[in-house]
C-alpha cells in the first residue's frame, strides 16, 4: 500500500494534504476535456438537425439500395422497351420508338392474354373477399380451438406456389386425376374424363381453384383485423335497437369495414393481374396454341424464349400503366367516408 505522510503544520491548519494522490485527483486528461468539447458542440446543435443525421443514417442505405436495384432497372427496361435490342452487342440495338408498343397492342395472343388475366382476376377477387370475411366473421365470434383454426386457413398462404401448384395439376390431370374419380367413378356426373388440361377453357378451371384457395387465409386475416377494430358499442346499440345479426352486419359491420375492403380489392387486384407461377406450370407456359397465357407468363416467353427485349419490356410497361390505372380508378370509386 502507498503510504502517505502528512506534516504537523497541514494537520494543525485542517487544510487537505497535499499529496501527489490528491493533486493527480484534480486532473482530467486533455482527451476527456477534448471529449467533453466534441459533445458540448453536438449537443448546441439544433434538435431538429440531430434528428435529421440520425434518420438519413438509417434511410441512406436503404435508398442506395433501391435506386441501385429498382430504380435503376426499371429505368434501363423502360429504355430497352423503346429498342430493338441486341443482347449480344447493345451497341448494335435499334431505336425503333413506339413499334414494340402498338405491336403488342395489336398482337391478338398479347390481347387474349389480357383477357386471360382479366377474367383471373374478376373471378378470383371477389371470390377471395367473400369467403374470406365469411372466414373472418367465424374466427371472430367465442368458439373452441380459433387459434387453430386460423392457422389451418392461413396454412395455404405459406406454401410455395411451386408446390401447390404441382399438386393441383396432378389432381386435374386427365387420366387418372383426383377431380375426374370422383367425377367419373364416384359421383358419376360424367361417362368420361374430362380432359382439364387440353381445354383452353376448362385448363382455367385448377389455376381459378388455386388463386381463390390460396388468397383465402390472407384476406381472412386482413378482414379480421378490420372487424375487432370496430367498436362493440355500434353492434350493442344496434342490438338493443332490435337489429338481427344481418341487419347489424349490413348497416354496421359492412360501412365500416369499407377501409379494410378497398385495401383487400387494391391488393387482391393487382396481385391478380401480377399471376405467373401457377399458370406456368399448369399450362406449360400458354399451351395449349398460346391460348391460356396470361399477361406476366407472355412477357416471360417473349424476353427469355425468344430473348425479344424490347417486346418483354414493352409488355411489361403496358401492365404496369394498366395496373395503376385500375388502382387508382378503384380507390376512389369505393373509397367513401363512412357516416354514423
Amino acid at each position: 500500500m502507498r503510504s502517505t505522510s502528512f506534516s504537523a503544520r497541514q494537520i494543525g491548519s485542517g487544510s487537505a494534504p497535499s499529496t501527489r494522490w490528491g493533486r493527480n485527483r484534480d486532473l482530467k486528461p486533455s482527451g476527456a476535456v477534448n471529449g467533453q468539447g466534441q459533445g458540448s458542440r453536438h449537443r448546441n446543435l439544433p434538435k431538429s438537425v440531430r434528428q435529421i443525421a440520425v434518420a438519413a443514417a438509417f434511410l441512406v442505405p436503404g435508398i442506395v439500395l433501391i435506386l441501385v436495384f429498382i430504380l435503376g432497372p426499371l429505368l434501363f427496361s423502360f429504355r430497352i422497351s423503346f429498342y430493338d435490342w441486341n443482347i449480344i452487342n447493345t451497341g448494335d440495338s435499334t431505336w425503333v420508338g413506339l413499334d414494340n408498343y402498338a405491336r403488342a397492342l395489336g398482337d391478338p395472343i398479347f390481347r387474349r392474354a389480357v383477357l386471360n388475366t382479366v377474367a383471373y382476376t374478376a373471378v378470383t377477387v371477389p371470390a377471395q373477399i367473400i369467403l374470406g370475411l365469411g372466414v373472418a366473421v367465424l374466427l371472430n365470434q367465442a368458439i373452441r380451438g380459433k387459434s387453430l383454426f386460423r392457422v389451418l386457413y392461413y396454412l395455404p398462404v405459406i406454401t410455395p406456389w411451386v408446390i401447390v401448384s404441382l399438386v393441383f395439376e396432378f389432381i386435374f390431370v386427365g387420366q387418372g386425376g383426383l377431380a375426374n374419380y370422383f367425377l367419373k367413378d364416384l359421383l358419376h356426373v360424367t361417362q368420361e374424363n374430362i380432359r382439364w388440361l387440353a381445354d383452353p377453357i376448362l385448363t382455367f378451371v385448377p389455376i381459378f381453384l388455386l388463386g381463390i384457395w390460396k388468397g383465402i387465409g390472407w384476406t381472412a386475416i386482413i378482414a379480421l383485423a378490420g372487424l375487432q377494430s370496430i367498436p362493440r358499442e355500434f353492434e350493442e346499440a344496434a342490438a338493443v335497437d332490435g337489429a338481427g345479426p344481418w341487419g347489424r352486419f349490413r348497416t354496421i359491420t359492412l360501412p365500416l369495414m369499407r377501409p379494410t375492403l378497398v385495401f383487400l380489392t387494391v391488393v387482391l387486384t393487382i396481385g391478380g393481374f401480377n399471376a405467373y407461377i401457377s399458370n406456368l406450370l399448369i399450362t406449360n407456359g400458354g399451351d395449349p396454341l398460346d391460348k391460356t397465357h396470361f399477361i406476366l407468363t407472355l412477357m416471360y416467353e417473349a424476353t427469355f424464349t425468344k430473348l425479344d427485349f424490347g417486346y418483354g419490356a414493352a409488355i411489361s410497361y403496358l401492365l404496369m400503366f394498366f395496373v395503376l390505372a385500375m388502382s387508382v380508378i378503384q380507390i376512389r370509386l369505393l373509397r367513401r367516408r363512412v357516416e354514423m
